[in-house]
């Protein structure tokens, strides 16, 4: 069980609440493993695969699940999610219930092992998305006294501070075609779908599909973004300047300025590249039957 200490405030309860659980399922007392600040779950990844353990539970945020996709990618340990932080954006899109420590745990124990895709981005891997420009900028924007009382919410309180984040001269290629150029207030590389609140932003995205999707948003003005958010919500597939959409397995994007970027809500330096490639099946999950 790899658990991030900030995200499980009144440990000793938890821990109590699913070894009891583990206990009654058959199974062994887990071997525990907190992360810290300069270590966000890498080795003790590397610990819980030498001790050859059946799966890595993984009881965080979207920062400690990524750490450890980045770990567990191309191995053959499964990875479960205990979700215990705001977005939970990989648990939301495998179908890992959000509020139900026991289902959770059932399914870590009990679910079926599933190989999903992974994207690389430098030496990091993400299994949900990367955004640059007001993607990013709203993590950037986001107040973690806040986030601590209100959860997600705090994520809407940042993006309306950060609406007319300003628009920047973009240029994508995919699959090694000559670069297009755009100009976009977002740009976001999917692995899966859905954001917090469920919101279909890629919603014909598969995990396991062996490609990326973009998507460009460019509402020009501040009250575009009504029209843009009911296209998006509806799922409304046309595409023209205001919402520009491709697909492949590796994407280049190019600004001309430097720019907020994250990786599955975690932040990385801003840049004025980000190179993405689709990693087909790298990575075994543990999910619902």
């Amino acid at each position: 069980m790899i658990y991030n200490p900030i995200k499980v405030p009144d440990f000793p309860a938890t821990r109590q609440r699913i070894e009891a659980q583990m206990a009654r399922a058959g199974w062994a007392e887990p071997i525990w493993l907190g992360t810290t600040v300069d270590d966000p779950g890498a080795s003790m990844c590397a610990t819980a695969v030498e001790e050859a353990v059946d799966v890595v539970i993984v009881c965080g945020g979207d920062g400690t699940v990524m750490a450890c996709v980045t770990a567990l990618a191309g191995g053959e340990t499964p990875l479960a999610l205990l979700p215990a932080g705001t977005g939970n954006l990989l648990a939301r899109n495998l179908g890992i219930p959000l509020d139900d420590e026991q289902a959770a745990i059932r399914i870590a124990l009990t679910g079926a092992d599933r190989h999903i895709d992974v994207a690389a981005v430098e030496h990091r891997k993400f299994a949900v998305m990367a955004g640059l420009g007001f993607d990013a900028a709203i993590m950037e924007g986001v107040n973690e006294n806040i986030k601590a009382k209100v959860g997600w919410l705090a994520y809407v309180w940042s993006a309306l501070k950060s609406l007319m984040f300003p628009a920047i001269r973009v240029e994508v290629s995919v699959d090694g075609a000559p670069f297009t150029r755009h100009r976009a207030r977002t740009l976001v590389i999917g692995n899966v779908g859905f954001l917090q609140a469920g919101m279909p932003l890629i919603p014909d995205a598969a995990i396991d599909d062996g490609k990326l999707d973009v998507v460009l948003l460019y509402p020009r003005r501040f009250l575009s973004w009504v029209p843009l958010a009911v296209r998006v919500l509806t799922r409304n597939k046309r595409t023209d300047e205001t919402i520009t959409r491709m697909t492949g397995r590796e994407v280049v994007v190019r600004t001309s300025v430097d720019a907020p970027r994250q990786l599955d809500g975690d932040l990385i330096p801003p840049g004025r590249e980000l190179r993405a490639t689709c990693v087909h099946g790298r990575l075994l999950v543990r999910v619902p039957r």
